[in-house]
């Protein structure tokens, strides 16, 4: 790996991830049009919570009952937790192992738009409540969170630490180079790499909107209006997230990588497994939010049939 590839390489003849390293970053021309596209959707969607007033909230939210209190504040929690994942996860696994300049390019506005979110619950938090510390220092002890972080954070993890090991290795050369036995190493990491885009795919597309169905239940209600903006602004971003690694997949099971396909017809019944895993999770937070009571127009039966 370096940080600058000298040598030369027609970049659309690469596939997404573990090809040559990249050198010069251009974008000309695109092997993927998509990702620039998307890269161009996000910068245009830049936004800052500070653009947002939730002078109103505070006090509505001294207003709200116990229960709304629980069902508020344990969404944020959970959000918090999300967005601390994903504001370094595309970052910290996935770009250091792409092949294309517009799909790097992508990652690096993803993971920066995430960071924007983590500093919106911030935000949030210092304008909502007393202490702030309280809540934040209330996360890694809630057990309902660290039980779904590790669901979460389980396939990131292991993919990290199987490509650290392989390119501590110099395995990654050694297949670039054509040294024999290398490639069975390269489909263990590269099958890590499916897992862990699968599983943020689900992530992004339905880990986080039981905590937003919440939010908007609350604006509907007039209260917590400026939460409730700050968090359709966080919704739509995710949206654009959830197309990143819609795409990804998509591309593999078309062939971008041979092998890749391969593993993506492997996987197929894994991957159904961890939707029903982030499904059935889903529903037990719902449970955990509704324990204490219902809020109008929304309770956890209403929910579970949602996700």
């Amino acid at each position: 790996m370096t940080v600058f590839n000298t040598t030369p390489v027609d970049v659309k003849k690469q596939p997404m991830f573990f090809g040559a390293p990249l050198g010069v970053q251009r974008y000309d021309g695109s092997k993927y049009p998509i990702f620039e596209r998307l890269t161009q959707q996000q910068l245009g969607y830049f936004w800052r919570p500070e653009e947002v007033s939730l002078q109103k909230d505070r006090a509505d939210y001294a207003q709200l009952s116990d229960e709304q209190k629980h069902i508020f504040t344990s969404n944020l929690k959970y959000q918090i937790m999300l967005d601390s994942v994903q504001g370094r996860g595309p970052g910290m696994a996935f770009t250091p192992y792409c092949s294309l300049p517009e799909l790097e390019a992508c990652m690096e506005v993803w993971g920066f738009m995430e960071m924007i979110h983590s500093r919106s619950y911030t935000y949030i938090i210092k304008n909502v409540y007393s202490d702030p510390s309280e809540v934040f220092d209330s996360i890694v002890t809630n057990d309902r969170i660290v039980e779904r972080a590790t669901s979460v954070t389980e396939a990131y993890d292991e993919f990290i630490q199987s490509a650290q090991q392989y390119g501590s290795s110099n395995a990654w050369i050694h297949q670039l180079e054509g040294v024999p036995n290398a490639k069975d190493t390269l489909n263990d990491v590269k099958r890590k790499l499916y897992r862990a885009i699968a599983n943020v795919n689900i992530l992004e597309g339905i880990r986080f909107y039981v905590s937003f169905a919440c939010s908007f239940a609350f604006g509907e209600l007039k209260l917590m209006e400026g939460s409730a903006k700050i968090i359709s602004l966080i919704a739509r971003d995710e949206n654009q997230h959830l197309a990143i690694t819609q795409n990804i997949l998509n591309k593999w099971r078309d062939g971008d990588d041979p092998e890749m396909k391969q593993i993506a017809k492997e996987e197929q019944e894994w991957v159904y497994k961890m939707f029903d895993l982030a499904v059935n999770e889903e529903k037990r937070w719902a449970d955990y939010l509704f324990k204490d009571g219902s809020m109008i127009g929304l309770n956890d039966k209403l929910l579970q049939q949602y996700v």
